[in-house]
């Protein structure tokens, strides 16, 4: 999981204009069952994780993340599938949704978090339990740590997912990869997968209901897709590479254009 690093998890709901009393009717109850579903999936992490096996771990996460998305009533269009085995998706980034979205479908993927993350009610205990890798944004160094965390989590067959954009846009268009941690998979030696997602409703190509930019907090942006009608994520898996011995700076470019044309061609 990934959020911009200014984002705080706050609750406090600001409900924007010109929401009629049906539709804030309809998102106050989006929004009661989404807490409740979050309470149900820490109770299954605290008493059934410790006794669970990977593969009865990884079906819990799918199918959590497929009710969080529906809960909130987004619609989930997919193209494309996941290759088996090892692999670093590479994805662009929207929202906090896109987590939910790519485990969705690819449950065993472990994404790369902040490190704050861990200390934040409810939603910490269950991005832990998911295998994320923390990074600490504050030393230096701990980048390198988390560079070989990545890589040594992929030579031991793990699906490893990172957002190299660093925090989310508005998804008009894509910001600058960073090549960092893409250094990883060229190290292992495992292919890389991009995704990528976007927002969409009846009215929009790029649903503004899906930002999640600036000092926009998690409650407000929650209210904004409980409030939306017609919310789909569209999930576009390209096909996997193989990246031994690539520049990695050059392909964190490549990534890029990569995602880019597959947006746009929408």
């Amino acid at each position: 999981m990934q959020l911009p690093p200014e984002t705080t998890p706050t609750l406090a709901v600001s409900a924007p204009a010109a929401v009629s009393p049906l539709r804030r009717l309809r998102a106050l109850w989006r929004l009661a069952r989404t807490v409740l579903h979050g309470l149900h999936g820490l109770v299954i992490v605290l008493l059934l994780f410790p006794s669970y096996g990977p593969a009865q771990r990884q079906a819990r996460i799918g199918w959590w993340s497929r009710k969080l998305l529906a809960t909130l009533g987004l619609e989930l269009r997919a193209q494309g599938s996941f290759r088996s085995g090892a692999k670093l998706i590479v994805a662009n980034h929207v929202s906090w949704l896109d987590i939910a979205a790519i485990h969705a479908l690819c449950p065993q993927a472990r994404f790369v978090s902040k490190a704050e993350v861990q200390a934040w009610p409810l939603v910490g205990r269950l991005v832990d339990a998911a295998g994320t890798l923390y990074l600490q944004r504050e030393r230096a160094r701990d980048a390198m740590r988390v560079l070989h965390a990545i890589t040594q989590a992929l030579r031991d067959g793990d699906t490893v997912a990172v957002f190299p954009e660093g925090t989310t846009g508005e998804g008009h268009e894509l910001l600058p990869f960073h090549a960092n941690l893409l250094q990883a998979v060229i190290a292992s030696g495992e292919p890389v997968q991009p995704v990528a997602l976007r927002y969409s409703d009846p009215l929009h190509a790029v649903s503004p209901a899906a930002s999640f930019v600036g000092d926009m907090t998690l409650g407000q942006s929650l209210w904004r897709l409980a409030c939306a009608q017609g919310l789909a994520v569209q999930l576009q898996v390209l096909p996997p590479q193989a990246v031994a011995h690539a520049d990695r700076r050059a392909l964190a470019t490549q990534l890029r254009d990569t995602i880019a044309h597959a947006l746009q061609a929408r």
